[in-house]
Order: C-alpha cells, then sequence, then structure tokens
C-alpha cells in the first residue's frame, strides 16, 4: 500500500494503488462469484429461470460486498475526513464487480438460452479459476517477478478457485 500523509495532521493516510486494488478485489471477486454459483446451483435446479435469478444474486452480491468492503475501508482510515473520501473509496472497489462479470455472463446466457441451463456451474467455476490464475501471474509479472515465480503466484491464486470446486463436490 502507497501511503499519504495529510499536511493537517502528519498522520499517514492509507492509499491502495490500482494493481493491488485489482488484485485484492478480482481474487475477492472470482472466489465469490465460485461460492455463489456453487451454492445457488442444486441438483435439479437448473432451469433457465433459476439461471437467471442466480446471474442477479451473484451482481447483487458483487455490488453489496463491493459497498460493503469500501466503506470499511473508509472508516477504518484514521485521520480527518474530506468530503469525497466515502465515494472515493466505494469506486476503488471497481475490480470485485468487473471480476463477477464473466459468471453473470454465463448464468444470464444460460437463462436467455444461449446454452444449456444446467450445465454452467463447471464452466463457470473454471472460467473463475482461469481469471484467478491471470490475476495471480498479471500482478505477479508487474511486480518484476520471474516467470517461474510469477507462474507459481498465478498456480497459488488458482489453488483458491480449485479448493471451492473441491468443496462444492464434497458438499453435494
Amino acid at each position: 500500500m502507497a501511503a499519504d500523509s495529510t499536511a493537517e495532521t502528519g498522520a499517514p493516510r492509507r492509499r491502495r494503488d490500482t494493481r493491488e486494488s485489482v488484485l485484492f478485489g478480482g481474487v475477492y471477486g472470482a472466489v465469490l462469484a465460485s461460492s455463489l454459483v456453487a451454492a445457488l446451483t442444486q441438483h435439479g435446479h437448473g432451469s433457465a429461470a433459476s439461471r437467471r435469478y442466480d446471474a442477479l444474486w451473484v451482481l447483487v452480491t458483487a455490488f453489496a460486498s463491493a459497498l460493503a468492503h469500501g466503506y470499511a475501508h473508509h472508516i477504518a482510515e484514521r485521520g480527518p475526513r474530506r468530503r469525497g473520501e466515502v465515494l472515493r473509496a466505494l469506486r476503488d472497489e471497481w475490480p470485485l464487480v468487473v471480476a463477477v462479470l464473466p459468471t453473470v455472463l454465463l448464468l444470464a446466457g444460460a437463462g436467455w438460452g444461449w446454452w444449456p441451463a444446467g450445465e454452467v456451474e463447471y464452466p463457470a467455476l473454471y472460467v473463475n479459476i482461469a481469471i484467478l490464475f491471470a490475476l495471480g501471474l498479471i500482478t505477479a509479472r508487474g511486480a518484476s517477478r520471474r516467470w517461474p515465480a510469477a507462474i507459481l503466484t498465478g498456480v497459488a491464486d488458482a489453488l483458491l478457485g480449485f479448493a471451492v470446486v473441491i468443496a462444492n463436490a464434497l458438499i453435494k
């Protein structure tokens, strides 16, 4: 995190940079989307109507999570407040919402009949695993890590998605 100083108090204020926001929000969003797909999908409930419902709930939950996360960052900061800071804190959570959009598209597409509604759960989970891998790889390369370390970081992030897939299989 980058630290800024306020002129009034000299107290450090923490502000996340874009790369950090994308990684945190992206990982959180992809894991959230995977968990929601796994939780919302039940055997025999793969109708088009249920997939549209699932897509809407993934999107609503992503926005609610982004709002809660941004607000929590805002109130956790110490020091004087300026107008608009809460809106900036909320705006900084955009990667979380963007990370769920591929899942929302897959679920909504199944709800609209673009592909079989009952067969979208695992493709959605695998898309999120790919997103997690890409986020880890790109972030590590952006931090000047060598390719082997960057690939390992991507694999470590992807394991979060695999954990959801494994939990989904065990719970069902």
